[in-house]
């Protein structure tokens, strides 16, 4: 089933890169525009073709008129096309909206960025907006909300929801990994990727996942920051400064149903236990794509201050603007917490976002808890 997505290329009038992980559709939002030309670098043949003779790309593209929208979809796969694309900006004043997995390849093999000549967006998993009557947070948890895994969930398919997401790693592995040639040892990189998806949502402990992986620790954070430019995953860090150089961050994954398959888990609902780092990974998730999608100049952080933790604390250009503590079963909130937190932050909001609560409420110690799409709605007003 097609989801109307927030994000409305449509609407944009200048050049730009789309970037997000597989699956999150890319290809079928680029495919519904209306353009002068489509590049699908998916196709072999056409890949192989550009990658032969890339001047061929620019015989064709030179011979429309000017202003044309052109989409190159995956242009990871033929980075020199790059220097043509800034020559149809430059001279023909060409709009490029330019699709890829990731900007690894890009970045890592110096191909041409156009220098501030495109925007840089990013498509994600459905959100609660964009699935509407179709959402349910548990199957959201269970399953993730890719579109192709979210229409088969809708449509009572989920033995095929769950093949889909049990190929997923290993197509990932094979294409962006294998393929790319990123990591020459690609068996350490499969057991890193096992452990650190038993690290969601957790605090990470490079030298402790060293050891598990029998990898040194400076080849676990080149893995991490191969899952951050393939757009796997990203570290929430501490905000205070004097905290990060402690270098203890969670690392929340993109998506709660990949999640699952990298864990091998599929096969049953989670645990309480494992709803609870799901449904918090979630919540973190789907507030880095609220951002994303209104382009609010916002930085996500996790607080910290001793045994004291909350798990977002959300900045502005003037300094932190609303803090939120992710709660997936019964409420509780040490109120010692509460105390630190506007000790520091007197003039900042703390408050809960809960999975199973249907009513706000206020707790004694002031802090208000929220239905978790209400929690949401007060987070979409700051975007």
């Amino acid at each position: 089933m097609p989801f109307p997505r927030e994000l409305s290329l449509s609407q944009i009038r200048s050049s730009a890169f789309l970037f997000g992980p597989r699956m999150t559709g890319k290809t079928t939002l680029l495919a519904s525009l209306k353009t002068q030309g489509y590049f699908d670098l998916l196709n072999p043949e056409e890949e192989l073709s550009l990658r032969q003779n890339p001047k061929l790309f620019w015989e064709q593209v030179s011979s429309f008129p000017k202003g044309s929208l052109i989409v190159v979809d995956e242009i990871q796969k033929v980075p020199v096309l790059l220097d043509y694309v800034q020559m149809g900006i430059d001279r023909h004043n060409y709009r490029f909206l330019l699709s890829g997995s990731s900007a690894r390849k890009l970045k890592r093999g110096g191909a041409n960025l156009l220098g501030g000549r495109a925007l840089s967006l990013r498509l994600h998993p459905l959100t609660v907006q964009e699935m509407g009557a179709s959402f349910h947070i548990e199957k959201a948890l269970q399953f993730g909300t890719l579109p192709k895994i979210a229409t088969l969930v809708a449509t009572k398919q989920e033995e095929e929801a769950r093949r889909f997401l049990k190929s997923y790693v290993t197509t990932y592995i094979k294409e962006e990994i294998q393929a790319e040639a990123i990591t020459r040892n690609v068996g350490a990189f499969q057991r890193f990727l096992a452990v650190a998806a038993q690290s969601n949502a957790e605090f990470i402990e490079f030298a402790n996942i060293s050891r598990e992986c029998s990898v040194p620790m400076s080849t676990v954070k080149e893995y991490y920051s191969i899952l951050e430019d393939t757009l796997l995953g990203e570290f929430l860090w501490p905000y205070d400064r004097s905290e990060r150089k402690k270098a203890r961050p969670k690392f929340y994954f993109f998506d709660c149903g990949v999640i699952r398959a990298m864990q091998n888990r599929l096969t049953d609902p989670p645990t309480p236990l494992e709803a609870s780092s799901l449904f918090e990974t979630w919540f973190v998730r789907e507030l880095i794509r609220i951002r994303d999608y209104h382009e609010a100049e916002h930085e996500f952080g996790l607080w910290r201050k001793g045994p004291h933790e909350i798990d977002v604390l959300i900045s502005g250009g003037h300094g932190p603007l609303l803090a939120i503590e992710c709660k997936s079963g019964q409420v509780k909130i040490d109120p010692s917490t509460v105390q630190a937190f506007h000790d520091e932050f007197p003039k900042v909001p703390l408050i809960v976002a809960s999975r199973t609560d249907d009513r706000s409420r206020k707790l004694a110690s002031g802090v208000e808890v929220h239905p978790w799409d209400k929690a949401l709605d007060i987070y979409r007003k700051l975007a």
